[in-house]
């Protein structure tokens, strides 16, 4: 792993402070991808790096937004943060639970800069892979739950694309995070609106993913809808 990740010093938006992140190189191996776009690599999991935590301050942000905050906002969370005393130190080798920590501590700090909902729906995005490879899966799916929810804010308040994807690579991911956590109805709508669109075709990964998602998605309503036609045991 040592050949994987690696430190580097990089400089706090807020206290001004140096400090050193670990990082990720970029030639990994991917072993596969879940259908709401987790990635599982070869010996060692990225998204354990992803958040940049500060151990003078204590701010936190994914590395794409440390050094992206606007004035007002820099100025708010610096005014928070001066008359607390911080003692977190992430830098070097993450367990995972280190990693879900500086994930919450990242959400906090980007609802207080009011952040686009794509960025908060990113980090709850991920926060969900991890509690799913923890298995923890009551966390996952409140995670993932939220993730859905700021997405569906991005689709009608963001111009598109968004973390690299369209606006039909969004609306399905709503969707396929809405089946995850049991929303079936809900999912379906979104999975239509992708079926019914003329530019699906365009994206036949998409396209290809919606279909097997739409079956589960029936599958699991109709299964339940039997379940609850049987009669009770007494």
């Amino acid at each position: 792993m040592a050949d994987i990740i690696y430190t580097t010093d990089k400089q706090c938006i807020i206290c001004e402070k140096t400090f050193q992140v670990t990082k990720v190189r970029s030639r990994m191996v991917m072993t596969k991808q879940d259908s709401d776009f987790c990635t599982y690599y070869k010996d060692v999991n990225p998204y354990y790096y992803t958040v940049w935590v500060c151990p003078h301050c204590g701010f936190a942000a994914q590395d794409t937004e440390f050094a992206q905050l606007s004035s007002s906002a820099i100025e708010k969370i610096g005014k928070f943060l001066a008359s607390r005393k911080v003692n977190v130190n992430y830098s070097g080798t993450r367990t995972r639970d280190q990693a879900i920590a500086t994930y919450k501590l990242a959400l906090f700090y980007a609802d207080m800069a009011m952040l686009p909902a794509s960025k908060l729906g990113g980090l709850y995005l991920r926060l969900g892979w991890l509690y799913r490879e923890g298995e923890q899966p009551e966390e996952e799916i409140r995670a993932l739950a939220k993730a859905a929810e700021y997405y569906d804010k991005a689709l009608s308040a963001e111009r598109m694309p968004i973390g690299g994807m369209s606006e039909l690579a969004v609306i399905y991911l709503v969707g396929e995070l809405l089946r995850r956590t049991g929303e079936i109805d809900q999912c379906l709508l979104y999975f239509n609106k992708i079926v019914s669109s003329p530019q699906a075709k365009l994206e036949k990964r998409i396209m290809d993913l919606t279909r097997e998602a739409w079956h589960q998605a029936r599958a699991a309503r109709d299964e339940a809808a039997a379940a609850a036609q049987e009669p009770s045991k007494v």
